[in-house]
């Protein structure tokens, strides 16, 4: 039980890694408040969940949108009385287009998404977190957010962007309580495939990308990278800040 008694709001928590991370807090001791886009996958996310005994409510989010995210806040201070855990998992992918070929629908797309999301959860979330001298974030990045190789132009600087709001908002806040930590996970077993269209996979994608993707040695479970989301938001990586975990099974070595 290493999250008794801590409350956790997950975004993105309606499938894949979101979904994983929001089981393994409730069944960790944790109160998680699982926001999403898709009211019916948090319905079905709570009833499983309360069935079984856990404390699990739901949240309709937009994180593309301020207000939204601020009302997401609200909703967890006013249900939990605190927030001890930011757990900034909602993301789209882009059509692995270059610079040179990525529209501005996609850019604004998957940056208002991926990024401005993350940045104003952070926001909104930090003025509890310092009241109560204390919390912890994570940010779920990507193995895309260090290297240049692995998605498109858009999603590839959204990533590199979380990554480096991640390392500042840990240092910033470091001798105040917080600590704010990132995952980079790999290719993993997840939704997320729905927000790409692959009938815009252009001949320089499939030059420049493609032969790295044969490279992955395999695709995770999410519940392999959410066992990292719950080390990083526990007590058990106290020391652990301004950090980023990569969890690819070994695909960034090459």
């Amino acid at each position: 039980m290493k999250l008794q008694n801590k409350t956790a709001i997950v975004t993105g928590a309606g499938a894949g890694l979101g979904k994983a991370i929001t089981v393994l807090f409730a069944k960790a001791g944790c109160k998680v408040l699982a926001a999403d886009i898709h009211p019916d996958r948090l319905e079905a996310l709570k009833q499983s969940l309360k069935s079984e005994g856990f404390t699990i409510e739901t949240c309709v989010v937009d994180v593309s949108k301020k207000s939204s995210v601020d009302a997401m806040i609200q909703q967890a201070i006013t249900q939990f009385k605190t927030l001890d855990i930011l757990i900034n998992n909602a993301g789209v992918m882009d059509n692995f287009a270059p610079v040179a070929e990525c529209d501005e629908t996609t850019w604004n797309r998957v940056m208002n998404i991926n990024l401005n999301g993350v940045y104003y959860a952070m926001q909104s979330a930090i003025p509890h977190m310092l009241a109560n001298g204390k919390g912890s974030i994570v940010n779920v990045a990507s193995i895309g957010g260090l290297f240049g190789a692995r998605a498109g132009a858009a999603y590839t600087t959204s990533k590199h962007a979380v990554i480096g709001l991640t390392k500042n908002t840990g240092y910033m806040y470091a001798k105040l309580g917080i600590r704010c930590n990132a995952i980079a996970p790999g290719a993993m077993e997840t939704q997320i495939a729905e927000s790409m269209d692959m009938s815009k996979i252009t001949a320089l994608v499939n030059e420049r990308i493609m032969p790295g993707m044969a490279l992955n040695p395999r695709t995770s479970n999410p519940m392999e990278v959410a066992n990292v989301a719950l080390f990083l938001a526990s007590d058990d990586a106290s020391f652990v800040n301004a950090s980023v975990v990569t969890a690819d099974g070994g695909w960034s070595a090459y």
